[in-house]
């Protein structure tokens, strides 16, 4: 039985493609995330295949952010294709309308904080308020589980302090910018390793191009599944 800590990034063009590598990767993986790349190649339609007729569990990383109306309606009509994990922002409006547009379905809205590829300069270059990105990351959580969400987006290394807070009891935190020791950072800038990324409060890990991209999937997926089993 695979150990759904892990889900699997489908970093590739298209649904095809996205089909292939699940099949390599067989019963060792159970949840894969299927985000914007993806989109226009097919991502929803694949969705659909790998949960209704492969029996996997679909995180759905779309990080919407419209108005209020927009977003309901946005999510109301994802949530009709059973899926289990969808991202929008954790800006509060963004996630209260979520939560309505998913309505009695069991599909978890996780909020996006700031993304792990960036750092302070880049916050700095979009006018971003000054400040600690771990202490904004916090701000943005907490707001977050106020306003309803299910769980969070977050960097790893920000995982131990956002599951301190009182609001992240009985909340999910997924986190990217994993990398197994060794890996290529790739354009992720707030990185950890599997075994700490768990050991500090994260529930679930994801993981794209280091199994995407490897000589062997199938044999990079289940060196990360060993790693988690030893935690």
């Amino acid at each position: 039985m695979s150990d759904d800590r892990l889900i699997v990034a489908l970093d590739v063009p298209n649904a095809l493609e996205g089909l292939q590598l699940a099949e390599t990767l067989g019963d060792a993986v159970g949840f894969y995330k299927i985000g914007l790349g993806m989109l226009t190649g097919g991502g929803l339609a694949l969705a659909n295949e790998l949960k209704a007729e492969h029996g996997k569990k679909i995180f759905l990383d779309m990080k919407l952010f419209d108005i209020g109306n927009t977003v309901e309606a946005a999510v109301r009509g994802l949530a009709q294709f059973d899926l289990d994990f969808l991202t929008v922002h954790g800006d509060p409006h963004v996630v209260r309308a979520a939560q309505e547009g998913k309505g009695a379905s069991d599909l978890k809205i996780l909020a996006v904080t700031i993304l792990t590829s960036l750092d302070r300069a880049d916050l700095d270059a979009s006018l971003i308020k000054p400040g600690d990105i771990q202490d904004l990351v916090l701000e943005r959580a907490a707001l977050a589980f106020d306003a309803g969400a299910d769980g969070i987006i977050a960097s790893p290394q920000e995982a131990k302090l956002i599951r301190a807070l009182p609001e992240a009891n009985g909340k999910l935190i997924v986190t990217p910018g994993v990398r197994p020791a060794g890996a290529d950072r790739g354009d992720q800038k707030r990185i950890a390793t599997p075994a700490q990324a768990v050991a500090d409060g994260v529930d679930h890990i994801v993981v794209g191009r280091p199994i995407c991209q490897a000589d062997n999937p199938k044999a990079a997926a289940e060196a990360i599944l060993a790693e988690l089993s030893a935690h």
